[in-house]
């Protein structure tokens, strides 16, 4: 049964997929071959490299599909120009995470460019609002990367009560197949946002040794901490922390934060030379609970096809299913 929701009447959509904006990931390729399948891309703006970007809106161009980019908002405040350059591509969306969207919203809405604000609470929920946000990402702890401390089943129907009719409202953390979108949208959800699923295909942009240990990994496997940023340099600003694989790096300095920065300097060196070899025994996967989820890595379109399948069959037979149990 087709699943059409009110984020897929707003995006102009076939299913309620999204790509996470996934930082070095989620490249033109990727974002391309979800929207390609039905979904919506979201092209990673990540830290700001306007080179980079720049080429891969160019490729999103060129491959004609629809398409979004999403920013680290306090990231973008550092180059504001990013966004014209993104808005006069005239994309689907724009997905604003972790800041204040206040400024950056009106510029897209100026531009009749949809925008999407990821949320951890219900205070930032009320701010995206405020601000204007078409759509709104309700994240839980449970997502790769970078979060606060919400778990999803709570957050997520207490962020629909505050929205309210009008403004619908994605959910994020913990997604990869489709009883995660079937549960979402049991719970009042209009779709889904996944990253960790779309990192291990075969189109995102990540080294095949990262996609292999998202594979062999299981829930257990993960961890949520200061200790990748701190080793790049890039303490991120309270609440946020981030989620990645558990490797030796990770073990060696969770719980002794401290003393890493003091060690920074060179404990960073050899963080961005085991980054150049893809050890990942010191270099984080970036990746979420999920990941007991996932057993292959395959095509995005096909990830989209059988989520979006799986929850159709789950949804058709909920009342069945229920009565078995």
């Amino acid at each position: 049964m087709p699943l059409t929701t009110a984020l897929t009447q707003r995006l102009a959509i076939e299913h309620p997929v999204l790509l996470a904006p996934m930082d070095l990931v989620a490249d033109a390729r990727l974002a391309a071959s979800v929207s390609a399948a039905g979904g919506l891309g979201i092209l990673g703006g990540g830290y700001g490299d306007e080179t980079w970007l720049r080429t891969q809106l160019d490729a999103l161009g060129d491959s004609g599909q629809r398409y979004g980019v999403g920013f680290i908002t306090w990231s973008l405040a550092r180059a504001p120009r990013l966004l014209d350059l993104v808005l006069e591509r005239r994309p689907s969306a724009v997905m604003l995470s972790f800041g204040d969207a206040d400024p950056f919203a009106a510029r897209a809405k100026r531009a009749g460019v949809q925008v999407i604000c990821q949320v951890q609470s219900i205070e930032m929920a009320r701010a995206a609002l405020a601000a204007g946000a078409d759509i709104l990402v309700a994240q839980g702890t449970e997502a790769a990367g970078h979060g606060a401390t919400r778990g999803l089943m709570s957050l997520l129907p207490e962020v629909l009560d505050t929205v309210g009719a009008g403004v619908p409202v994605v959910a994020a953390g913990g997604i990869a197949d489709g009883r995660g979108l079937a549960a979402a949208l049991l719970l009042g959800a209009s779709g889904v946002l996944m990253g960790t699923r779309f990192y291990a295909t075969q189109e995102a942009a990540g080294a095949d040794a990262a996609k292999q240990r998202i594979v062999r990994a299981d829930g257990d496997g993960t961890v949520r901490g200061m200790v990748f940023d701190i080793t790049r340099r890039r303490q991120w600003p309270a609440p946020f922390t981030g989620r990645c694989l558990r490797n030796a790096h990770t073990e060696r300095w969770s719980g002794r934060e401290i003393e890493l920065l003091h060690s920074v300097d060179e404990v960073a060196r050899d963080y961005e030379a085991a980054r150049a070899a893809n050890d990942f025994d010191i270099a984080a996967v970036i990746a979420g609970e999920a990941v007991g989820l996932i057993h292959d890595i395959v095509p995005a379109q096909r990830v989209v096809h059988d989520v979006v399948a799986q929850a159709a069959a789950l949804l058709g037979g909920a009342t069945r299913h229920l009565a078995a149990r």
